[in-house]
């Protein structure tokens, strides 16, 4: 935990936010976010259906 106690804020895209950021619908998002929770649970991530982590997010598609 971090000085103050507090639980540290996990940061995640959904759909429509993956959709917004990178100009596509909201199905291509899904299939996007799918993909890339496949790929960190290929690395020991627990993930989220339908949520993908900001900063893995950002990794992979060089943002």
């Amino acid at each position: 935990m971090n000085k103050n106690n507090e639980t540290p804020k996990m940061e995640f895209y959904n759909a429509k936010d993956v959709a917004q950021i990178v100009s596509c619908s909201r199905a291509t998002a899904y299939r996007t976010i799918d993909i890339l929770n496949r790929e960190l649970e290929e690395k020991g991530c627990f993930t989220f259906s339908g949520k993908v982590s900001k900063k893995y997010f950002h990794e992979r598609m060089y943002i």
